[in-house]
């Protein structure tokens, strides 16, 4: 936990309201998806998120939280990889309105020192919209370099990769 900021994974449907605040928005998803997430696609994406939540206790999305407030403000992911063993991937969505306050770069913060504190974990993955400068900086200054700018999925995309261990 830092001092502003604290997490708790998506854990049963009840977080879903929360979730779904997050990814129906146009603005949050507009460098995610170009698209807010309608109900249906929304809560079939959410089941997964909490099958693999449950799978791995240490890993997958977290709820973000104001330390002050104890007000939802987005969302945090450390998901582990299906295909790559030892490498996960950073992601992180905030509301609007707690958007360039420094949220970002705490979220990664707190995510990286998980991801280093995890023996078996060896490199983190990140991708972004090359247009989502913010996000960039994140990333770039908790050591991440980019691997791979084009098309991801259909949509401009970025890859930036940090190795942790070895």
């Amino acid at each position: 936990m830092t001092n502003r900021i604290y997490l708790k994974k998506f854990s049963t449907y009840a977080d879903f309201s929360d979730y779904y605040l997050l990814v129906s928005n146009e603005q949050v998803m507009a460098m995610v998806t170009e698209r807010g997430l309608p109900m249906e696609e929304a809560t079939a994406e959410f089941e997964i998120v909490l099958k693999k939540n449950e799978k791995y206790p240490d890993f997958g999305r977290f709820k973000i939280f104001d330390s002050a407030t104890h007000q939802f403000i987005g969302l945090g992911k450390m998901d582990l990889s299906d295909s790559v063993a030892g490498e996960a991937e950073l992601g992180y969505l905030l509301l609007p309105e707690y958007w360039g306050k420094g949220y970002g770069t705490e979220i990664a913060r707190e995510l990286m020192a998980l991801a280093e504190a995890t023996p078996f974990l060896h490199k983190i993955t990140a991708i972004i919209d090359p247009a989502n400068g913010a996000s960039r900086k994140i990333l770039i200054n908790q050591g991440f370099a980019s691997e791979y700018l084009g098309e991801i999925e259909g949509l401009p995309g970025e890859i930036l990769a940090k190795k942790i261990k070895g």
